[in-house]
Formats: C-alpha cells, sequence, structure tokens
C-alpha cells in the first residue's frame, strides 16, 4: 500500500454493507425474533388521538423499535438471561463484547433515523398576551432525557439486585417509570412534537407503564406462556427484585426465605416453585398483585374516557387485561 492510498483512507474512511451487517448481527437476530409488538401497537393507538403524518409516524416507530431491541440486548448481558421470546439470547452466540457493541451502535443509528423527522413545534400562548406563538420542540433532547431515565431505571433495578437491597414500592414504581416507561412515553413525546393536539398523554401512558411491568412481573412467576419464552420464573433466577418479591419481603420481614433464594439466582425448579408457594399462600402477594393489576386497569380505562375515548387503545388494553375471577 503506498502513501497515496493511505492518504484517501483517511480522507475518507471506507464502510462496507458486509462490515455494517457484522456490526448488526446480534441486533438483527434478536429483530429477526420479534415479540407481541406492543409498543407498535400502542404507538398506532395513540395516533388515534394525535393524528401524527404518516412518514413522521413511521420513523418514530422504528426509532422505537431500534430503541427498544438494543435494550433488550442490553438487559439479557446484564441479567444473565439465557432465554429471550423461546430462543437462545444474543450474546450467548455472538458473545458479549460483540453484543454490547451491536446494542450501542444502534442506539446511534436511531438518533439517525430522528433526523428524518421535520423540525418539531408546537403552539402555545405567552403568558403575558394572548398571542400565539411557535415553541419549537427539541426532538434530540426528548429521546436523550428518556434515555437517561431508562438507563437510571435499570441502575436502581440492578443495583437493588446485586446488593440483596429491597426497594419499597414507591421506589419500584419510580424505577418502573424510568426504565419500562421511558421507550413508550419516549414514542408519545415525540408524537405529541409532531401533532396539532395541544392535549399532553403522558400521564396516561406513565400509567399504563405501571400496569404493564406490574402486570408482567405477574405473570414472570405463574404463567405457562412466559415460562416457554424465558424460562421458568426467570425473575428468580435473576435475582430480580419484581413487584410480588418487593411485596412478598416487606409482608413478613422476620422471613429471608425469599431474600436466601434471591441471593443463590437458583435454577432448581423446586426451590423456585418453593419460592412461588410461599408468596400465594404465605404473603399473599399474588392476590395483592392481582387487586393492584384490576386497579389500574381500571384507572387506565377511566382515563382514556376522560380523555374522549380511544377504540383502539380501549382493545390493546382489553386483549391483555387480567381475566376477573
Amino acid at each position: 500500500m503506498d502513501y497515496s492510498t493511505i492518504r484517501r483512507t483517511l480522507q475518507s474512511p471506507e464502510w462496507s454493507q458486509s462490515q455494517e451487517q457484522i456490526l448488526l448481527e446480534p441486533y438483527t437476530y434478536i429483530s429477526s425474533n420479534s415479540g407481541k409488538e406492543m409498543r407498535s401497537k400502542l404507538i398506532a393507538a395513540f395516533n388515534l388521538w394525535l393524528n401524527v403524518n404518516p412518514s413522521d409516524l413511521e420513523v418514530i416507530t422504528v426509532v422505537v423499535r431500534m430503541l427498544h431491541n438494543a435494550s433488550l440486548l442490553m438487559d439479557d448481558v446484564e441479567d444473565n438471561s439465557e432465554l429471550r421470546r423461546g430462543l437462545p439470547v444474543a450474546h450467548s452466540i455472538y458473545g458479549v463484547p460483540q453484543t454490547i457493541n451491536s446494542a450501542n451502535y444502534v442506539y446511534f443509528l436511531s438518533f439517525q433515523q430522528l433526523l428524518k423527522l421535520r423540525s418539531g413545534g408546537f403552539k402555545s400562548k405567552r403568558e403575558d398576551e394572548n398571542e400565539e406563538v411557535e415553541k419549537e420542540v427539541d426532538l434530540v433532547a426528548i429521546v436523550n432525557e428518556e434515555l437517561l431515565q431508562l438507563h437510571r431505571g435499570q441502575g436502581m433495578d440492578l443495583f437493588w439486585r446485586d446488593s440483596l437491597t429491597c426497594p419499597t414500592e414507591k421506589e419500584y414504581i419510580d424505577m418502573v417509570l424510568g426504565k419500562a416507561g421511558g421507550l413508550l412515553r419516549l414514542a408519545v413525546k415525540l408524537m405529541m412534537a409532531k401533532s396539532q393536539s395541544k392535549v399532553d398523554y403522558v400521564p396516561l401512558v406513565n400509567l399504563i407503564s405501571i400496569w404493564f411491568q406490574i402486570r408482567d412481573d405477574y405473570m414472570n412467576l405463574q404463567s405457562t406462556e412466559y415460562e416457554a419464552n424465558k424460562g421458568f420464573c426467570e425473575d428468580l433466577t435473576e435475582g430480580k427484585f419484581s413487584f410480588l418479591i418487593v411485596h412478598g419481603v416487606r409482608a413478613d420481614t422476620s422471613n429471608r426465605q425469599i431474600l436466601n433464594v434471591l441471593q443463590k439466582k437458583t435454577t432448581s425448579l423446586s426451590l423456585k416453585q418453593h419460592i412461588v408457594d410461599y408468596l400465594r399462600d404465605h404473603t399473599h402477594s399474588f392476590a395483592y398483585t392481582r387487586s393492584v393489576i384490576k386497579q389500574l386497569e381500571k384507572a387506565i380505562m377511566e382515563e382514556i374516557m376522560e380523555l374522549g375515548g380511544n377504540k383502539g387503545l380501549e382493545a390493546v388494553i382489553r386483549s391483555l387485561a387480567l381475566e376477573d375471577d
């Protein structure tokens, strides 16, 4: 290689499609095994209210899907998971370093996608006069803030697990709003920025996010579908302080059975079944969690009605609602 070739490379480094595919392999793997696309369904439902331009909505949907799948790659590494959507996790195939790099790479690719959105703005009134003015919305700032919230929530979740610190229910809810609520909130905030509507839908998004995560915690410890997709009571193997676990630990602080099993990160089916029985029969955590889920479902439906009703959103919520006793 002569100097002129080196100089051309320095001026414009080459990047091939095959190289791009190599970097994206872990991400492509998890994306090809798609889940229920619940966030995409919720985005479409909220758009019945917000009526965002189809091309803008497509960009928002793609950005959220990219961030979601990239975050799952990281979650599986940090949780030392074995299964995701019923298949081996990406890092068990591609290795931890390649998987982490792929996830981080997609975070930045999502910002490239975001640039496709036209400059955002909405009408607002000055405090001292009635004149309407155009207030520009920083779309990148919206994404950046929600990614910060996501990592804050994930960080606390990991801290509680690794230090065997049981959070309060309030601390747990705060974590959920960051970790689980961030991407849906990001989507709806971007949609609000691109919509003519002046209604703030973020409180409803937060309510849905809390309900969705607590429901997920509930299903993880009792659903055969979750067992097939992630393994039997995977939250116990991960040592995770889910909503049921938080209630179970705090319902009887004199009994350390749950904490001892969480510390072991056990794969023993009999030991995990013992904790499930303990949560059901001793602390009644399943009954308590179920009642909280049903209360949240009721509150969500009432909030939807107060906002004028939304058949699409109502259908999504009903499809996930727990059956009545």
